[in-house]
């Protein structure tokens, strides 16, 4: 099964712990990275903090969509996230946007992700993976989702260099 995960950072070292994450993803059992978007750097929602870096994996996996969304949690936890307040800042955040075509709603899962068509910072890279993907449950367009958001707020990563001299 194909799915789709948001990845995103906020605090310490950004790119280490996404790159951590995906490490700790890559690693699951019955699973395999397919691809990776570009990197996002994004406006955070919530409490006053710090921008966060975004990016959306492709997986190949033959675990069930609540033993994903298990191990996630348990990557997170393990690289330290801390569940302190909604929606503040954090070392690692792991979303599980899409899980196919898969339109599911149990106690503590819902899919699609019920908040990806509201979130430009999840839109644009899932675009980047999935030009012409569709919400399964809305029946349009990511483009189209997006373009009704706008992209505000969602810029490429562009690290600062320092000068070479």
């Amino acid at each position: 099964m194909r799915a789709y995960v948001g990845l995103g950072s906020n605090l310490g070292d950004r790119a280490a712990h996404l790159l951590l994450g995906l490490s700790a993803l890559s690693r699951l059992p019955e699973t395999h990275l397919l691809r990776l978007s570009p990197l996002y750097e994004t406006e955070p929602l919530g409490p006053p903090q710090p921008r966060y870096l975004n990016l959306v994996a492709e997986l190949e996996t033959g675990l069930p969509p609540r033993a994903l969304l298990s191990e996630m949690l348990r990557i997170e936890e393990a690289l330290g996230r801390e569940r302190k307040e909604r929606w503040g800042p954090r070392t690692l955040d792991l979303d599980l946007l899409l899980y196919g075509d898969l339109v599911l709603e149990e106690e503590g899962l819902e899919l699609p992700h019920p908040r990806l068509h509201e979130r430009a910072f999840v839109l644009v890279p899932l675009l980047d993976l999935l030009p012409e993907g569709r919400h399964p449950l809305l029946g349009r367009t990511f483009a189209e989702l997006l373009a009704a958001l706008g992209p505000q707020g969602v810029w490429p990563y562009r690290p600062q260099r320092g000068l070479v001299l």
